[in-house]
């Protein structure tokens, strides 16, 4: 599916060049590979006082993967089944269980999405309840 466009007031079509020296280089690099995020999100983020998103865990990357991975397999397996009933063949195996496998795996993976998209909206608002905006330190 291709992705939506975006409007007029949101397109980015302006680059600003900034000259760092090699410490502060070297810090953009360290806290863009710690958030996890590409250096041109993480100053545009820092920039505009955003928060930056909350990194997945490894455990719950490892999780979503494997998941895709059992999604794909189901995948295949569907694909070749209904190329069997359309040769005229019997399926390879039961499409009721095939369906209902992918339905949970697809759920699973919802769940753990919305696991961390509730810990980024907790945080936001933690943020927003306080005062004043202070800068991080480190």
């Amino acid at each position: 599916m291709p992705r939506p466009h975006k409007s007029k007031a949101t397109k980015r079509t302006h680059n600003h060049s900034v000259w760092l020296s090699d410490l502060e280089l070297d810090w953009l690099r360290m806290k863009a590979r710690d958030a996890g995020v590409p250096q041109s999100v993480l100053i545009r983020r820092l920039t505009l006082g955003k928060p930056l998103p909350k990194r997945i865990s490894k455990i719950s990357l490892k999780t979503y993967q494997e998941l895709s991975r059992i999604g794909n397999n189901l995948n295949q397996l569907t694909k070749a089944s209904n190329t069997a009933i359309r040769m005229g063949y019997p399926p390879p195996v039961d499409l009721k269980i095939l369906n209902e496998l992918l339905d949970a795996v697809n759920q699973v993976g919802r769940q753990l999405t919305k696991l961390v998209d509730c810990d980024e909206e907790s945080e936001e608002l933690e943020e927003e309840s306080g005062d004043d905006w202070e800068a991080e330190e480190g």
